[in-house]
């Protein structure tokens, strides 16, 4: 009944006919392909490959940049300084803004920002960002930096740390790296992978004439080699590209066109590049809403989503860079000092500003001296 003991060869092996001649069959199946999580490489995928990631660097380094800083000492805040100058123009190449932009920058895209100190002791002539890229901790015995190498056109220069540190060092927190910061780049690795593979997807998509490909079914008698290449090199010079979409094509010899719509997951697969895009734009702290990124609710108005990118992304941002660098050039000029952002003349605080203004100001239990302090300015006298 089931041919157990049958002997085999008795009879002429089974061939099945089809009704298409030829067939066919192209596929693609097995484990994902990952991008290299390098400097350089989550560079060049994540900021100059990838628009998410491009705008949202440059959205929160810009917004960074222009935000007014204060500088202060332990008697109060100072109207004139030579920080200031100094951040005023820090180089001969760079003003105020481009410097600040290249540090923000260089801390998103790696976790590390790197400044050097030009001139003599005390308080430098000149500041420079240094690529991060290029940059390596040298540590000593007991774990903290000795000297740092900066690695160009093949030679190594070393920066040795000194009473006072020719680089100012200030990286993100990394909780498995005691010398390097943590990028949002290095966060948002998948998503940007996924992102890009769905960019590539799309362009192919573009170049078959932005449709799916259909089958071409032979209902008479089977196609010769030469038949079969004849009719293929058509297909592509005739009905292949953006340029040839819509072109109609003619058939005849049996030959008949059978088109195959999107299947339920290839509808998807827009969806699942804004999902990408967001968790790109969640990594680095920015409102999808900002980047254009359809789907975000979040927040009721574009205002309100600029709000908070500044209170929870710029501010943050800011206030731990300023404070590493007032640090180390307070260091160099022999005094304490300290850099805050001015919150007073931040455009998109002012309406949170006045009213945190309106309300002490109206708080009757307060003295003058008291209201002045707690809004940060100096006592009357001074004033």
């Amino acid at each position: 009944m089931f041919g157990f003991g049958r002997k085999d060869g008795g009879g002429a092996p089974e061939v099945k006919a089809s009704a298409t001649g030829r067939l066919a069959a192209m596929g693609s199946a097995g484990r994902a392909v990952w991008s290299s999580r390098d400097t350089g490489t989550l560079t060049r995928m994540g900021f100059t490959g990838n628009p998410v990631g491009f705008r949202a660097v440059k959205l929160i380094a810009e917004a960074a940049a222009s935000v007014p800083l204060t500088c202060a000492d332990h008697e109060g805040r100072l109207d004139l300084h030579p920080v200031l100058g100094l951040l005023s123009r820090p180089n001969g190449a760079q003003g105020r803004g481009e410097f600040l932009e290249a540090m923000f920058g260089q801390f998103l895209l790696t976790g590390n920002a790197y400044v050097e100190a030009v001139g003599p002791d005390g308080l430098p002539l000149e500041l420079h960002v240094l690529r991060s890229d290029r940059m390596a901790v040298v540590p000593g015995s007991d774990g903290w930096p000795v000297a740092y190498d900066y690695t160009v056109g093949g030679r190594v220069h070393r920066f040795r740390v000194g009473e006072t540190s020719p680089i100012c060092h200030v990286r993100a927190f990394h909780p498995q790296d005691d010398h390097y910061g943590l990028s949002p780049l290095q966060a948002a690795a998948n998503a940007i992978d996924v992102h890009n593979s769905a960019s590539r997807w799309s362009k192919g998509l573009l170049d078959n004439a932005a449709r799916p490909s259909g089958a071409i079914v032979n209902s008479g008698e089977g196609l010769t080699q030469e038949q079969f290449d004849t009719l293929a090199s058509e297909m592509e010079a005739q009905h292949q590209g953006a340029r040839n979409a819509g072109r109609p094509m003619l058939l005849d010899g049996g030959l008949d066109w059978k088109p195959m719509g999107f299947s339920p997951s290839d509808m998807e697969f827009q969806k699942t590049k804004e999902a990408a895009a967001r968790e790109i734009a969640m990594a680095f702290g920015v409102p999808p809403m900002m980047l254009g990124i359809p789907g975000d609710a979040t927040y009721a108005n574009y205002v309100e989503a600029n709000r908070a990118f500044y209170r929870l992304t710029v501010l943050p941002l800011v206030a731990k860079v300023c404070e590493g660098l007032a640090y180390w050039l307070g260091e160099h000029a022999g005094e304490s000092l300290t850099l805050s952002a001015d919150r007073d003349r931040i455009p998109a605080l002012q309406a949170e500003r006045d009213a945190e203004w309106s309300r002490i100001a109206s708080a009757t239990f307060l003295t003058d001296a008291e209201k002045r302090r707690m809004l940060g300015l100096p006592p009357a006298e001074d004033a």
